[in-house]
């Protein structure tokens, strides 16, 4: 008896799923446990694999298809025998769409035209008649949307923004840059959060992150040297690792330490769990390969979620500082500058030396600034500290 292939849950919030590719077509013969179809969720892209062996008989969606949770999507089964038919296919509909379609229905028709001025203007610019056009807004008033649409009928396969300026290239925005939208919008306007700026002097960094790499001889970056650091340092300051639940400040026992890593479609942040007692080389090891998975879109849920503090270091592109947003439901995200030579000043007398810039972006609600600067503070004397830097990372 053949299998259905379902649209998997992968996350708590996930309600759909994209086709990206499918592996196989129609009539290949699949083993089960291979990878069949890949699918982007709002926040990983993954591969679905063969739930049994057999002929794949029918595929029900196709690339580029955004499918519910737990919709059939592929049928795998024997020749000769017969997939199942979909009578219904759910069509998913955006807000947009369904507001647009109910405007239009309750467009009436009406002998004086009526529209915005904003709709005026533009028409006006672009010579568009306005008796031509059937508004959308209420009562069937024109709106600046209407215009652009007769202009786009007028000019065939021409778009428009909403201002009327010609449109070179439109590109959809992913589902990971959906959810990346989202979740900062949601960030910025459900916290109250503020960013404290400090300079350190960078040349004790410098030396022991060589001299563990050449300890270890292994490639290690400074991001894996500031995971290992503040992982252990944040058990001091556990408002640092913890997030805001109601009227309820939840302190988390696990130290779990997300990494910014920048993809061509947006940002991932997979975790490395239990930072804090991780050796440095572990830690190295696990970052590589969670880097190298997310650039291949290979990372599963479980190593996108769960992290308690986040680290984006965005010294690679020659930035000096920036201002990192917290990543809900997290309480605080430490940004990292380049290090760069600059005059650094040791007691009394100015030699060249390496600088770099830190910005810790806290949520107020949870802490206060004086928590925030201390952890802040602390990290700078340990960087700073070739023994106490050593002893951090031994």
């Amino acid at each position: 008896m053949g299998k259905e292939v379902l649209m998997p849950k992968l996350g708590l919030t996930m309600t759909k799923g994209k086709i990206v590719q499918w592996k196989k077509k129609e009539g290949d013969r699949v083993q089960e446990g291979e990878d069949l179809v890949i699918i982007e969720t709002e926040k990983i892209t993954t591969a679905v694999k063969a739930v049994a062996s057999g002929i794949l008989l029918k595929i029900y969606a196709k690339e580029g298809e955004e499918v519910p949770v737990g919709q059939i999507i592929a049928y795998i089964g024997e020749i000769g025998e017969k997939p199942p038919s979909l009578s219904t296919k759910p069509t998913l509909v955006s807000e947009q769409q369904q507001g647009q379609s109910t405007r239009i229905e309750e467009a009436k028709a009406i002998s004086e035209v009526r529209a915005s001025p904003r709709a005026r203007r533009l028409a006006k610019e672009k010579g568009i008649d306005l008796v031509k056009i059937k508004g959308t807004g209420p009562g069937g008033m024109i709106t600046e949307d209407d215009v652009i649409r007769e202009l786009e009928n007028i000019e065939k396969g021409v778009k428009f923004t909403a201002t009327g300026l010609r449109v070179k290239e439109v590109i959809p925005m992913t589902a990971i840059r959906q959810e990346i939208s989202r979740r900062m919008v949601q960030s910025l306007q459900t916290m109250a959060q503020v960013t404290l700026n400090i300079e350190i002097n960078a040349n004790s960094l410098v030396k022991i992150k060589n001299e563990v790499e050449s300890k270890y001889s292994m490639k290690i970056t400074y991001t894996d040297v500031l995971v290992k650091v503040v992982a252990k340092l944040i058990r001091s300051h556990p408002f640092l690792n913890a997030t805001l639940e109601g009227d309820q400040i939840k302190i988390i026992e696990d130290v779990n330490i997300g990494i910014a890593v920048a993809l061509d479609q947006g940002l991932i942040v997979p975790v490395i769990r239990n930072a804090d007692i991780k050796p440095i080389t572990e830690i190295v090891k696990e970052s590589h390969e969670l880097a190298d998975k997310a650039r291949e879109n290979k990372l599963n849920p479980d190593e996108v979620t769960g992290g308690t503090f986040t680290i984006s270091n965005l010294g690679m592109y020659d930035i000096d500082s920036f201002t990192p947003i917290i990543n809900p439901p997290q309480t605080a995200i430490l940004g990292v500058g380049r290090i760069r030579k600059a005059p650094v000043v040791i007691g009394d007398n100015i030699s060249i030396g390496y600088v770099m810039l830190l910005s810790l972006t806290f949520d107020h609600r949870v802490l206060d600034g004086h928590t925030a600067a201390k952890f802040l503070k602390e990290l700078t004397e340990i960087l700073e500290d070739e023994n106490r830097l050593r002893a951090f990372l031994s």
